[in-house]
C-alpha cells in the first residue's frame, strides 16, 4: 500500500519550544540518558551531534542550551500537527511524537497526485501550526520514513530498490545491526537477499520483522487513528416543552438515539449530560453519575427526572421552574468507556448486591468448605487444562506461574520445525526441558549471546480453546485403512488421520489436521512427568478439536469453538 509519511525534523527540540519556549533559533539539545537525543541547526553549526555525551557537547558548544527529554510534552505537542493533518486528510496513524502516516491514495486522487498532496499537507501544517515539516512517499511505512528525510516520493514498485543502498543502522536494532555488520552485511540490499526461512532460523523473530522492512514490506497495516465521533444527540422542538410528559416522550427519543450511536462505535458512558434552552435563551445544564455503565432504559431513566426536576421546579417552599417552554434538548455522553457487550457480573458490578453475594458465597463456604466455591484464574503452562487454575472464592486471585502475551505469527514467513530434520525425541526433550543447559552451549558454540526465548515454550498458540474437558474424553484416530494411527519416537504419524471416534460414537470424518506438536514436561520427575504429542482436527460436523496422544492412547482435551 503506497504511504504517505509526515516528519518534523528535530521533533523533541521543536516540542521544547512549543512548550517551554526554548527558541530553536539559539544551540539548544534535548538530552536523554545524558546523551544528545536531538539538537536545533544552530548546535549542530556547532559541532553538536546526536550521541554525544552532555560534558563533549557542552565543550563544543559552551553556550549550549540543555533541555530534559520529556516523552509526554513531544506528544502533547504534536497533537495540533495531527489534527492539522486530519483537517486535509482522513485516516492518520502516529507513528511516535515527530512522525504521522496515512494511506497515500486517498489525499493523492483528491488533489490530483501525490506530490500535490504532499505539497498541500505540508503547506497546511505550516500554516496552521508554525511548524516544519517533510513528507515521504514509498509502499511501506519503514521506506517512506527513510524517503521523508529527504523529501523523496519513491515511484510506485521501487521500494525495494530505494532501500538496497541504505545502510544498515537504517534499521534503527542496535544489537542485530551489529550482528549483521559482522557478518558482512552492511546495506538492507544485502540483507533483503538472505532467504525468509535462514533468518527466521538464525535471528528469530525481529531478525525476521526487520527482515521484512529492509525488502519493502510491513509487517501489518496501518492502524490509523480515527478522528473522535460527535456522540452527543440534539434535537429541536418547534412548540416549546412546557409538560413533563411531552418532553420526556422527547427525551426518551433522543435517549435511544443516543444509546445507537454509542453502541455502533462499542462505546458505552459512566456520566451522562444533559442540556436544555428554553424560548427565551435561558440554558440549562446537569450531569449524572452512574455506578455502571447506562445503557438505553437507564439514559431515558435520568432524562425524565431530569425534565421533571426542571419543569415542576419542585423546591421546598417555593417552586423554581424555567421561564418559558424548552426549545432544544442534549444529550452529551461522559466517562466513554469501550464495552464488549455490557455484560455484568451475575450479582451486578458494585453496591449492596455484591455484598449479599459475597455473604451468601461465605455462608456456602462455612458449610460445606472452602473448595465448595470456586473462581477461574488465568495462569502459565503449555497445556489448555494448565492455564486455568480454581481458586475458594475470597483467596488472592493472582497467577502463580505468569506467562507473557503470545507473539503474533510471522506474516509471509513460512516457518519449517526442526523435527523435519534429524532431531530425536530425547535432543528435543533436553532442549525443551532445560532451556538454559541449551542457552549456554549455543552461546559456546557461536560466540554471540542467546536470542530472548518466550515463556513457556510449546504452549498452544493463539487463539485458546473455548472449552476444555474437565477429563479428557477417549478416542480413537483411524487411518485410510481403518487402523489406528501413532506416531513414532522419530514424531513420524503411521498414517494419514482419516476418521475419529469419540467415546464409542461413530466414527466422524477429519477434514483437516495439523501436528504432532511433542511434550515432554518434568521428566526428570517420573511421578510429575507427562509426554505426549498434541494434534488439531477439524471434523466434518464443523467441529474443531484439540487432540492428544499419551502411551498409545488418544483423548480430546479441548474443543474451539
Amino acid at each position: 500500500m503506497r504511504t504517505l509519511l509526515l516528519w518534523c525534523p528535530d521533533w523533541p527540540v521543536t516540542a521544547a519550544e512549543i512548550v517551554d519556549g526554548a527558541s530553536s533559533a539559539h544551540a539548544v539539545a534535548v538530552l536523554h540518558d545524558n546523551r544528545v537525543l536531538a539538537c536545533s541547526e544552530a548546535a549542530r553549526r556547532e559541532g553538536v551531534r546526536w550521541g554525544l555525551r552532555r560534558r563533549e557537547a557542552q565543550s563544543r558548544c559552551p553556550q549550549l542550551i540543555v533541555v530534559e527529554h520529556d516523552p509526554g510534552r513531544d506528544a502533547r505537542a504534536f497533537e495540533p500537527v495531527v489534527a492539522a493533518v486530519e483537517e486535509v486528510a482522513a485516516g492518520v496513524e502516529v507513528i511516535r511524537a515527530g512522525a504521522c502516516a496515512l494511506a497515500a491514495r486517498g489525499p493523492s486522487r483528491y488533489y490530483g497526485g501525490e506530490e500535490r498532496a504532499a505539497e498541500r499537507i505540508v503547506e497546511h501544517v505550516a500554516q496552521s501550526c508554525a511548524v516544519e515539516s517533510q513528507i515521504g512517499i514509498a509502499d511501506s511505512v519503514f521506506a517512506a520514513g527513510i524517503a521523508a528525510r529527504a523529501g523523496l516520493i519513491v515511484a510506485p514498485g521501487g521500494t525495494a530498490a530505494f532501500l538496497a543502498g541504505e545502510p544498515i543502522e537504517a534499521l534503527g536494532r542496535p544489537e542485530l545491526t551489529d550482528l549483521l555488520w559482522r557478518l558482512g552485511l552492511k546495506t538492507l540490499g544485502e540483507f533483503a537477499a538472505l532467504p525468509p526461512g535462514d533468518v527466521l532460523t538464525r535471528f528469530g523473530l525481529e531478525g525476521a520483522l526487520a527482515h521484512r522492512l529492509a525488502r519493502g514490506e510491513d509487517h501489518r497495516p496501518l492502524a490509523v487513528r480515527q478522528p473522535p465521533p460527535d456522540l452527543a444527540v440534539t434535537e429541536t422542538y418547534d412548540e416549546p416543552l412546557a409538560r413533563v410528559d411531552t418532553a420526556a416522550f422527547a427525551g426518551r427519543i433522543l435517549a435511544e438515539q443516543l444509546h445507537d450511536r454509542l453502541t455502533a462505535y462499542g462505546l458505552a458512558c459512566t456520566r451522562l449530560g444533559i442540556e436544555a434552552v428554553t424560548e427565551d435563551g435561558q440554558e440549562l445544564h446537569r450531569v449524572w453519575r452512574h455506578d455502571g455503565l447506562l445503557g438505553a432504559a437507564a439514559i431515558a431513566e435520568r432524562v425524565r427526572w431530569q425534565l421533571d426536576g426542571w419543569l415542576t421546579g419542585a423546591r421546598r417552599g417555593t417552586a423554581v421552574r424555567p421561564t418559558a417552554g424548552l426549545v432544544r434538548l442534549s444529550l452529551i455522553p461522559d466517562g466513554i468507556l469501550a464495552h464488549v457487550g455490557l455484560q455484568p457480573g451475575l450479582w451486578g458490578d458494585a453496591g449492596a448486591e455484591r455484598d449479599r453475594a459475597h455473604r451468601a458465597f461465605s455462608r456456602v463456604q462455612g458449610l460445606l468448605g472452602p473448595e465448595s466455591v470456586v473462581t477461574p484464574v488465568l495462569d502459565g503452562g503449555r497445556s489448555a487444562d494448565d492455564q486455568v487454575r480454581l481458586v475458594p472464592w475470597g483467596d488472592e486471585r493472582s497467577p502463580r506461574r505468569p506467562a507473557a502475551p503470545r507473539a503474533a505469527p510471522v506474516p509471509g514467513v513460512e516457518s519449517v520445525p526442526i523435527l523435519g530434520q534429524e532431531t530425536d525425541f530425547a535432543h528435543l526433550r533436553e532442549q525443551s526441558a532445560r532451556p538454559e543447559l541449551s542457552n549456554r552451549q549455543t552461546t559456546r558454540r557461536s560466540g554471540r549471546p542467546p536470542m530472548r526465548q518466550p515463556p513457556w515454550p510449546g504452549r498452544l498458540p493463539a487463539p485458546s480453546p473455548s472449552v476444555v474437558f474437565p477429563e479428557p474424553r477417549p478416542a480413537v484416530v483411524y487411518d485410510e485403512t481403518g487402523l489406528p494411527v501413532g506416531v513414532s519416537a522419530r514424531l513420524e504419524v503411521t498414517g494419514v488421520p482419516t476418521s475419529l471416534a469419540v467415546d464409542r460414537a461413530a466414527p466422524v470424518p477429519i477434514t483437516g489436521w495439523a501436528g504432532p506438536w511433542p511434550l515432554d514436561e518434568r521428566w526428570w520427575a517420573p511421578e510429575e512427568s507427562r509426554r505426549r504429542v498434541r494434534f488439531q482436527m477439524t471434523l466434518a460436523d464443523g467441529r474443531a478439536l484439540l487432540l492428544s496422544l499419551s502411551a498409545g492412547r488418544w483423548s480430546v482435551e479441548a474443543l474451539y469453538d
